[in-house]
């Protein structure tokens, strides 16, 4: 595979265009740029080769991101993953450290989802839906304080954060980092400079992951990457926060904000770009959310509110009304970043 497409140097308006240009040509030999190219491979029954080169490619990436962090010259000692909502940060954490278990680097994960403050600490807005994607709903202070003790060789007490009834437990993680450990983060807002003031920037290596897709709908427009993400959001949010698919698509406004203020200006100060993309998902998103976005289409076009909502459902219900439904996603590897969101992962997340 070109090796070129890890260079992250080359972007424009924030954009690494290195990545994208490389991803195009491979979307282009797997005859797959087009919406028409990917209907061909389910028809013609090669679509789980699609799958299998596509989760290849993916793995690529998280190699080559594996091996930047061993062949840096600088003291890392914290690893931050970072990009917007349901890109695969998850995922990509997991496969980069099992990469680096393989050259004997012990890490050690801190999840910072188990830093949001208590649910009923966050402003409402009129609609009644809470605004937690911000930096802000993280205890940031608390967040310093703890990366600086791991630093310096203490132990802290982890929160714990339940999603489902938004509270942070009672009980806490105890966790410790020796002088050869690396702190491994994945997190939505890892770039976001005060997150990780408290460490020094020769210490960080910072990843960064978007799903940069190269797919042209049937009137030839790029389909948006951020559509591919909410798809993905809808179904997980659904099984593991019990969130459902037509209340992620009135909440996304929020997510969209958060990404455009508080991650995508951070793009330009990155070590590496992984593409969380994957070419075959849209056709197995449409068996789990097409009927919701019809409802969502049906319940936000009645609410002048709620008409970027609206809109934002019928475009992708537009775009999945023109994609075949693959049914049996069974060829979808256990370990795939896909199985982050429709679940059947052998990951825990």
């Amino acid at each position: 595979m070109d090796t070129q497409n890890t260079d992250t140097g080359y972007r424009k308006n924030n954009i690494p265009m290195q990545v994208i240009e490389g991803t195009y040509r491979w979307y282009a030999e797997q005859g797959v740029d087009t919406v028409q190219g990917l209907n061909r491979r389910i028809a013609d029954g090669t679509f789980p080769d699609l799958v299998k080169a596509a989760d290849e490619r993916y793995h690529w990436y998280t190699d080559m991101a594996a091996r930047a962090i061993l062949d840096s010259e600088k003291p890392i000692r914290l690893v931050i993953i970072a990009g917007p909502s349901s890109s695969g940060k998850t995922t990509t954490t997991n496969k980069i450290a099992e990469r680096l278990r393989e050259r004997n680097l012990k890490l050690v994960p801190m999840v910072l989802d188990n830093y949001f403050f208590d649910l009923e600490m966050h402003p409402k807005d009129e609609y009644g839906d809470y605004d937690f994607e911000t930096p802000q709903a993280l205890d940031l202070p608390l967040i310093n304080k703890h990366l600086g003790e791991l630093l310096a060789g203490k132990e802290i007490q982890m929160p714990i954060y339940n999603f489902k009834s938004g509270l942070r437990e009672k009980e806490t993680i105890p966790l410790k980092i020796g002088e050869d450990e690396i702190i491994l983060i994945d997190s939505l807002h890892g770039l976001f400079a005060p997150m990780t003031e408290s460490v020094p920037p020769e210490n960080k290596f910072r990843l960064y992951i978007e799903t940069l897709s190269q797919l042209k709908d049937v009137n030839g427009e790029w389909t948006r990457w951020t559509d591919i993400r909410l798809l993905r959001r809808m179904i997980r949010d659904s099984w593991h926060r019990s969130y459902s698919p037509v209340a992620t698509i009135g909440h996304w406004h929020y997510v969209r904000k958060s990404e455009m203020r508080h991650i995508v200006p951070f793009i330009t100060e990155t070590d590496f770009v992984v593409n969380g993309a994957l070419a075959y998902e849209l056709p197995i998103h449409k068996k789990y959310s097409f009927a919701a976005l019809k409802e969502a289409m049906k319940k936000f076009g009645e609410d002048p509110g709620k008409r970027d909502a609206f809109l934002r459902a019928q475009r992708v219900h537009e775009l999945l009304d023109t994609i075949t439904t693959v049914e049996d996603d069974s060829c979808v590897p256990k370990k795939s970043l896909l199985r982050e969101f429709i679940g059947g992962s052998d990951y825990k997340y």
